[in-house]
């Protein structure tokens, strides 16, 4: 059954790419359902490392940027939804003991006020209900998914509060659910992977679960599981088209679908904020909203 026209979700990523290795399942299952979505891509990913030997000839003619743009367009068009750069540029990934400085002016060497009005602009005109990032950790580390979670968090404060950036965007909006987004929990990882050791298969995670070993356990952030199974293909779909980024025969997709849709086939989030009455666990981001 379709769902009302007004059910909308914004997803805030750091990188092209992101989008569609985190919730990207999910973001389809809503399409199809009729909600409207956009995704909102902090960074144009610029400083990314070329992953994919096929497209490096690409990347040479063109430059990484626009080919990076070009990857996004194309994974917007799959996943059918509506994409907004937010337009800083990328972070980059210090390596090192000590890591050297932020690049001059990056998005997460800026001020927390400057990357964050023009997030602010974009929930009061899209006016989402529903807005999912990253938690405190990012993730992993990297300097602009932890930028996200911290912008994310306050362009939803500013955006409901009429003293904070007056006059842009139009009215105050008030986010009713902020979720982060927990795809790569410690237990889901652990399950593909002894479902991949018990089918007599190479597990890609044997490294990850290496250097988990001292990770603590992540269940219990876990508040939210939605069904997605059926889009899990389109969700592939949507990675391949990051060609720059995603190898086709990697740790993506080493794992059967029909195994992966056995095992594991919700999307998983935490709620961290709502206006709105809710009964934990949920299966729907939107939970307590519809009909509203």
């Amino acid at each position: 059954m379709l769902v009302h026209r007004a059910l909308r979700l914004m997803a805030v990523h750091a990188h092209p790419d992101d989008e569609s290795s985190k919730g990207a399942a999910v973001t389809a299952k809503y399409v199809a359902e009729g909600a409207e979505i956009m995704v909102v891509t902090c960074t144009g990913g610029e400083l990314g490392d070329v992953l994919n030997d096929e497209a490096k000839a690409e990347v040479a003619e063109l430059g990484l940027t626009q080919v990076r743009r070009q990857e996004m367009a194309r994974a917007a068009e799959i996943l059918g939804v509506r994409q907004v750069w937010l337009g800083f540029p990328d972070s980059g990934f210090p390596s090192g003991d000590p890591p050297p400085p932020l690049p001059p002016g990056c998005f997460a060497d800026l001020s927390l006020e400057v990357v964050t009005e023009p997030l602010v602009v974009l929930i009061r005109e899209f006016q989402p209900l529903v807005v999912t990032t990253y938690d405190e950790k990012g993730g992993y580390p990297h300097p602009d998914h932890l930028r996200t979670h911290e912008v994310t968090m306050a362009a939803v404060d500013a955006a409901a509060d009429p003293n904070q950036y007056p006059g842009l965007g139009g009215a105050p909006w008030q986010v009713s659910k902020v979720y982060y987004n927990q795809q790569f929990s410690k237990q889901r990882v652990l399950a593909l992977h002894l479902a991949m050791t018990d089918a007599d298969l190479e597990s890609p995670y044997d490294d990850w679960l290496k250097d988990w070993k001292d990770r603590p356990e992540d269940a219990d952030r876990i508040t939210t599981r939605v069904d997605a199974a059926a889009w899990f293909e389109v969700r592939d779909r949507a990675l391949l088209a990051h060609r720059t980024q995603i190898d086709p025969r990697g740790r993506w997709f080493a794992v059967p679908m029909d195994l992966q849709k056995d095992v594991w086939p919700t999307e998983d989030f935490q709620l961290a904020r709502s206006t709105v009455a809710v009964d934990i666990p949920e299966n729907d981001l939107f939970a307590g909203l519809r009909g509203r």
